[in-house]
């Protein structure tokens, strides 16, 4: 899973990017000109992978990762119809999703926070980026439709009706997401990478001093126009404080929690979220050599999520042996699952459930 992080400057974006994963990027690298992102991958909290490593004693354990990329803020003045920054629409553009930081706290210059106004502000940028992609490319599929034939037409046919059919919600400031385009329509113009069509949370970075009102800031945030669209989500943190906590290792992570009273790490909400999000679970593999967790989307086949783990998997896949975690804790292993007759033996067809242990059979 790939997340991007965008914002307009000073959101305090870079601070939640520590925030998140335990960094120490600059947070002033971006206004003096730094084009290049900072990246990081962190693994995903899974408790049953641990559990799973003390019964196996494999010689590896692997957690699924989620890979953050941060960078440069949208300047203001793009706002106005210059969209997202060429310098950055690579980064974005290969996400799975994205992470708009949202300003919650006082600026000496800018005042106090405007959730709903800079939430706007930010889908604005992505809406004149895509719109951008769409006006280029009209006029070269009009032009080039009436010199080609046959199965190129009909693509280049259906790749038009669809860009017809998204513009108007674009000049209208409707995401892409939010347009409903059937299976073959969204293959015709997934080339495209168009921003509005990521599933996106709106983040919204609260300070220490507005920390009492995070959840009123926040409804203002989810009531802006731009947050009420389809596969969207918003959430809040405490930006400086939870950079604090993700610097610090073992006891004295634990002793800065008690002391705050926090249940548990921001980063921790935050990726459980961006799996709800992207509707996204995870299935596992146990074994000497290796417990894992792997990510998939809700509703894989268990040859797509064989195809996960390897492309062979799932091109020379023939069953999947499945377990749901809890029977084998219950049963204290796979083997002594199977053996009392507790395993299924699943076909293509198969749902793989968030928690499946599973065992692929395959041959190439």
């Amino acid at each position: 899973m790939e997340l991007c992080l965008i914002g307009l400057p000073k959101s305090g974006k870079t601070t939640v990017f520590n925030a998140l994963t335990g960094g120490h990027a600059q947070t002033s690298a971006f206004a003096g000109g730094k084009v290049e992102p900072n990246v990081a991958v962190v693994r995903v909290p899974d408790p049953r992978v641990e559990k799973l490593a003390e019964i196996y004693q494999p010689k590896k354990t692997t957690h699924a990762t989620v890979k953050y990329t941060d960078i440069a803020g949208m300047e203001r003045e793009a706002g106005h119809g210059k969209g997202v920054p060429e310098s950055v629409l690579q980064f974005i553009a290969r996400a799975d999703a994205l992470i708009a930081v949202v300003r919650g706290f006082e600026d000496a210059v800018q005042g106090a926070p405007s959730p709903a106004a800079d939430a706007e502000a930010v889908h604005l940028e992505l809406v004149f980026s895509d719109l951008a992609k769409v006006e280029n490319r009209l006029p070269r599929i009009e032009r080039s439709i009436g010199k080609v034939t046959g199965k190129e037409k009909e693509n280049m046919a259906l790749e038009l009706a669809v860009l017809e059919k998204i513009k108007p919600a674009l000049e209208a400031n409707r995401a892409v997401r939010a347009v409903d385009l059937t299976p073959d329509e969204e293959k015709a113009v997934r080339g495209f990478q168009f921003l509005t069509a990521k599933p996106i949370m709106y983040l919204l970075n609260v300070g220490e001093s507005l920390a009492s009102q995070a959840e009123a800031l926040t409804a203002q945030m989810s009531a802006a126009e731009c947050t009420q669209l389809p596969r969207t989500m918003t959430g809040w943190l405490e930006g400086e404080l939870e950079m604090e906590i993700a610097q610090l290792d073992g006891e004295d992570r634990a002793a800065f929690l008690a002391d705050y009273h926090i249940t548990e790490p921001a980063a921790d909400r935050i990726i459980r979220m961006s799996y709800d999000l992207l509707g996204y679970i995870s299935f596992l593999t146990v074994g000497p050599d290796e417990v894992r967790a792997w990510s998939v989307p809700a509703g894989s086949t268990a040859p797509q999520a064989a195809g996960a783990i390897h492309s062979d998997f799932e091109r020379g896949f023939i069953r999947a042996e499945v377990l749901p975690y809890e029977e084998l804790i219950a049963m204290g292993s796979f083997a002594a699952a199977k053996k009392h007759g507790k395993v299924r033996l699943e076909g293509k067809t198969h749902i793989v459930q968030d928690g499946d242990v599973v065992n692929f059979l395959f041959s190439v």
